[in-house]
């Protein structure tokens, strides 16, 4: 049942993402994007397999050290829940950059990559689409003749 309940968990936030990267310009995408809700199956998954080890996850959040973490994803439906809880903040990550790259004018063809790299390794991809907002930020501030956030900094506003 875990191993099941531990692929069902990218399974329900499949959907999102193959939205957000292959019909960007859809208008359904852009307000599914926009809801938090596309995350309750998957925290629904996560419940599934986290009540059942409690009090080691309580254990393993309220006192963190690694060998409390390593214990509670030793556990089948701790190293589930865990999954299972990446792969929610994951997607709302990823709409999030979504909203944010159609906001500042990113082109479809450059969000989709990172779109695709948030998936799989989500420090990278946020990383990298971090960078590409602040240069376009940048870009648009040094366009429209708004003051940069450093000159702002600098002058103590």
């Amino acid at each position: 049942m875990t191993g099941a309940l531990f692929e069902i968990s990218f399974i329900l936030a499949a959907p999102f993402w193959l939205l957000m990267i292959f019909l960007p310009g859809r208008a359904v995408t852009a307000r599914i994007a926009a809801s938090p809700l596309t995350v309750l199956p998957v925290l629904a998954v996560y419940l599934a397999m986290a009540l059942p080890v409690f009090p080691e996850l309580w254990t393993a959040v309220s006192s963190p050290d690694i060998d409390t973490f390593r214990d509670l994803t030793a556990l089948a439906n701790g190293a589930g829940a865990v999954w299972a809880q990446v792969i929610a903040w994951d997607l709302l990550l990823g709409q999030w950059m979504f909203l944010e790259s159609r906001r500042l004018g990113i082109p479809p063809l450059v969000t989709g990559p990172l779109l695709v790299l948030t998936i799989l390794l989500s420090p990278f991809g946020l990383l990298l689409f971090l960078v590409l907002r602040a240069v376009r930020t940048r870009g648009a501030r040094s366009g429209s003749g708004l003051p940069d956030r450093a000159d702002d900094v600098a002058a103590g506003r």
